[in-house]
């Protein structure tokens, strides 16, 4: 499959990675110059490009850049892209680094990207941590394989982002329409709380809608001010704490 990559920060370039190293064809792209790009990409197994040829003849696209730069893209970016090709959202929103974002209030995350992208998107890889999806994928069938939720409102679409999820190590749940997609944003039971396929429905049925935002900045708020710096099982066990409810 040939899939194009726009960022190569933590979950862009372990896709990256992972996705050229299971034979697709995976072209990267971010903001450095290109020689810096270049680096990134053979470092990769992938193949560097513009912003403008990343979206050019390929099957895929995923997005995974930070949320504040969905509204600094060209408005043209995907115009001559099929609607065929899938597009993927990683990405996730957290007000102290994305600011206020007009537009956004009463839509879910992914929802306010696929009305800047002008195109339907597949709302995937967002719940789950860069150590997780480096390190503890596992093949299909094993005891205690991780499940990722997918979202997203054209089921062809999620079903190529739930074999792509396979391909890197995880189990997937259908995570329901771009509208039901605040269930796996932070702050919620199934946001990085590393679950298996049974605890993830589980823990996206039991989302409470408009809890979600407070329980994030706790966790945020605690984490950054932890010292020395959480481990990364220390991270899991506040995320599945706090939303627990245990805001303390």
């Amino acid at each position: 499959m040939k899939i194009g990559i726009i960022g190569t920060g933590a979950i862009g370039s372990i896709l990256a990675k992972k996705l050229s190293g299971t034979g697709h064809q995976v072209k990267v792209t971010n903001t450095r110059d290109m020689a810096t790009l270049k680096e990134i990409a053979a470092n990769l197994d992938a193949q560097a490009a513009t912003i403008e040829d990343v979206v050019k003849d390929v099957e895929a696209i995923i997005f995974s850049i930070p949320f504040k730069a969905y509204k600094d893209l060209s408005e043209n970016l995907l115009q001559g892209v099929s609607q065929d090709v899938i597009i993927m959202d990683t990405s996730n929103y957290y007000p102290f680094r994305d600011g206020e974002l007009a537009g956004l209030e009463g839509k879910t995350e992914s929802e306010y990207i696929s009305e800047i992208l002008g195109r339907p998107v597949v709302k995937v890889f967002n719940n789950i941590m860069e150590y997780t999806l480096q390190h503890k994928g596992k093949a299909a069938g094993k005891e205690g394989r991780i499940a990722i939720s997918v979202a997203g409102d054209n089921p062809s679409h999620k079903k190529v982002a739930a074999e792509l999820v396979n391909q890197t190590g995880f189990d997937t749940v259908d995570g329901g329409g771009l509208a039901e997609s605040w269930r796996q944003e932070p702050g919620t039971p199934a946001y990085c709380t590393e679950l298996n396929t049974a605890e993830l429905k589980q823990a996206l049925a039991a989302a409470v809608k408009g809890k979600a935002p407070a329980v994030r900045d706790y966790v945020m708020d605690r984490l950054m001010n932890s010292k020395p710096f959480p481990s990364h099982e220390e991270m899991v066990d506040t995320n599945r704490s706090a939303a627990a409810g245990n805001l303390k």
